[in-house]
């Protein structure tokens, strides 16, 4: 019978302990890097060994210092709690409304926008969202349309993409800086993915490498000025 490392094994309760000091649920908490929530509590309980990979999305998304999962030593976060402020709940005071066009937002290293914020909006079906943000151009028209907002969430695991839907991307330079919402669709070569505009007058698919992906949000839903 195989057994698991005991390091293994104690990344879960400081993963908890972790959680409970930034005073999130286990859904807050892990909602944003995975879509298999009902692990979490067997993976912080001790009774389900935890990848690689998902421990360091964790680590890289709540600022947790990797060598406190994996030996129970040294600082738990690797920045101070005011540094770690733009990553509280959003449910704390609502969702950040950034009245800024796509083309022009500043999308940080550590925190997601760097654009002041023009209000909150504290819609809980939403809330554990990053950003409302107006949408120009008719490319994904009639499913979004110019003027709309659109409320997105980051997607930290790329390697789970829901195809078909509509997605917000940021590329590095490598693409042109290019910033875009357009649906994704898988691309014979795993390596890839095809971004596709809506409006059958925008016709023409563009591909992209997946390492040229700086940030990727799924858009959750949109509203109209007169909704906020």
């Amino acid at each position: 019978m195989k057994t698991s490392h005991p390091q293994q094994i104690m990344i879960g309760p400081r993963l908890k302990e972790a959680r409970l000091l930034r005073d999130l649920t286990l859904a807050e908490f892990y909602t944003p890097i995975t879509r298999h929530i009902g692990n979490c509590s067997s993976i912080e309980n001790g009774k389900r060994i935890i990848g690689k990979r998902l421990t360091r999305d964790i680590a890289e998304y709540h600022h947790i210092n990797l060598k406190f999962l994996t030996t129970g030593t040294g600082e738990i976060f690797t920045k101070p709690i005011d540094d770690r402020q733009h990553l509280l709940p959003a449910t704390q005071h609502g969702v950040p409304f950034f009245n800024v066009d796509l083309a022009d937002a500043t999308f940080g290293t550590t925190q997601v926008f760097q654009e002041t914020a023009e209000y909150y909006v504290n819609y809980k079906p939403f809330n554990d969202c990053n950003a409302y943000l107006p949408i120009y151009g008719e490319s994904m028209h009639p499913k979004f349309s110019s003027g709309e907002i659109i409320i997105v969430k980051e997607i930290l695991n790329r390697d789970i993409v829901q195809w078909g839907e509509a997605y917000l991307i940021v590329t590095d330079e490598q693409a042109n800086n290019m910033t875009t919402v357009k649906l994704l669709f898988e691309h014979e070569d795993q390596g890839k993915i095809i971004l596709r505009s809506l409006n059958p007058e925008f016709k023409g698919d563009t591909i992209i490498s997946r390492n040229v992906i700086r940030r990727m949000f799924i858009i959750k839903g949109k509203v109209t000025r007169v909704h906020l």
